[in-house]
């Protein structure tokens, strides 16, 4: 534990010490579209905007821990670009998607935003709540881009740059426990387990599985692990020892996967379910897709791919004539929903004749009834708060499409109204 500790202030030091770098260095020029400018059709411009062109930066997870949602997420803003680019584009401009690959590597994160930050308007996403929060005080501070997070950290609650789209993980968590405890047979009295990944993700998921188990009676055994841990065989060892009756895992698609496996194959056959961020339906095709077939589900802040939505079913055929052959996973909805929201935000810019990042900014936060087609109403109108509370269960399903089945339709648990994140 000791070394885990010492692990984790190393990070947070070095994460720091970058952005000071980052900071010290971009102080000492001038950047580019720092001047606000005004087109003959008196729409006010700056960074990252020019007479033709809207520059957008995305900062994702194609190579690491997050690969497949990376790249999901990813392809899903490019058909947007592509889509809207054929239609016009958005205030007589085309959109340019810039994107940059840093394989859940805080050095290559920090790089990577450090290098489009002078020539994008703002970005579609940034995969990795600790990356995001190192930045956090350069957006909010001199920055001040439109940033959407794949990340749902509560930590990154409060600034009017850096916007969740969806229930964070705390949030999420609570109503996680609450499907366990109405649908899965938890009880009071039980212990729950909690595998999580150190750093933002998993302990702000933590507080939410503490919370819930307070309100309900529960106690929380916890198992914290790290980005690069891929066999949870002493972690479920651990639990079973403990006695737990349901999982919860706050970690990537891999970790979940050897979870639900090496339970099942030993004997601990309890219900898991994971965050958002904790599935692939890639895994069924792994030695442990039957296990998560029988034993996981996770909650979303959105319906799954296969809902039977006009959004839906016209984002699936679109992205299948895009990319033949690549499966269709959430990614693509957080991907697609995350570039709408940022495309709504320019349509609203332009209509108010500034495309600054101010104005961006300004226009995003009046976008207090936003509908992505997948079951959820997005409010943009409070900094403080994510944009809804409530999350959806799901349970993996090789016999449907995208491989994913809703099992509890959008719900607020009656312990995440009164939470504040």
């Amino acid at each position: 534990m000791t070394h885990r500790r010492q692990a984790v202030r190393g990070l947070a030091a070095a994460l720091a010490a970058l952005v000071a770098l980052t900071a010290a260095g971009c102080s000492s020029k001038a950047k580019t579209g720092d001047g606000k400018q005004t087109d003959a059709g008196g729409v006010k411009t700056g960074q990252g905007v020019t007479d033709k062109t809207i520059a957008l930066g995305a900062l994702t997870d194609m190579t690491g821990v997050y690969a497949t949602l990376g790249k999901s997420v990813t392809q899903a803003q490019q058909l947007y670009v592509k889509q809207v680019n054929a239609a016009g584009g958005i205030c007589g401009r085309q959109l340019e998607l810039t994107v940059r690959d840093h394989g859940y590597d805080p050095q290559k994160a920090l790089a990577a935003y450090t290098e489009l930050e002078p020539k994008v308007v703002g970005y579609t996403q940034f995969i990795g709540s600790p990356f995001v929060a190192a930045v956090k005080p350069k957006v909010d501070g001199k920055d001040k881009g439109l940033v959407l997070p794949q990340a749902w950290s509560a930590s990154l609650l409060g600034s009017p740059y850096i916007r969740v789209l969806g229930a964070t993980y705390d949030v999420e968590t609570i109503n996680a426990v609450d499907f366990l405890l109405k649908e899965k047979g938890l009880k009071s009295g039980d212990k729950l387990g909690h595998v999580y990944f150190e750093g933002d993700y998993g302990e702000n998921a933590l507080k939410g599985s503490k919370y819930a188990a307070e309100k309900a009676g529960l106690t929380v055994v916890e198992q914290k692990i790290k980005p690069t841990d891929n066999d949870m065989s002493a972690q479920v060892s651990a639990l079973k020892q403990a006695g737990v009756k349901a999982v919860v895992i706050s970690a990537g698609p891999r970790q979940a996967a050897s979870l639900v496996g090496v339970a099942a194959a030993t004997g601990l056959k309890v219900p898991v379910v994971g965050n958002n961020s904790a599935f692939a339906p890639q895994l069924l095709g792994t030695q442990a897709g039957p296990a998560l077939e029988k034993m996981y589900s996770f909650a979303s802040p959105s319906l799954p791919i296969g809902a039977d939505t006009p959004t839906a079913k016209k984002l699936v055929a679109d992205y299948q004539a895009a990319y033949p052959g690549d499966s269709l996973d959430n990614g693509i909805v957080a991907g697609w929903t995350a570039a709408g929201v940022f495309g709504e935000a320019l349509k609203k810019a332009c209509a108010d004749k500034d495309l600054t990042r101010e104005g961006v900014d300004k226009a995003l936060l009046s976008l207090k009834a936003h509908d992505a087609g997948f079951g959820m109403t997005h409010d943009l109108g409070d900094p403080k708060a994510p944009s809804s509370r409530e999350s959806v269960i799901i349970q993996p399903d090789k016999s449907v499409p995208g491989g994913m089945r809703t099992v509890r339709q959008p719900f607020v648990a009656e312990a995440a109204k009164t939470y504040t994140p």
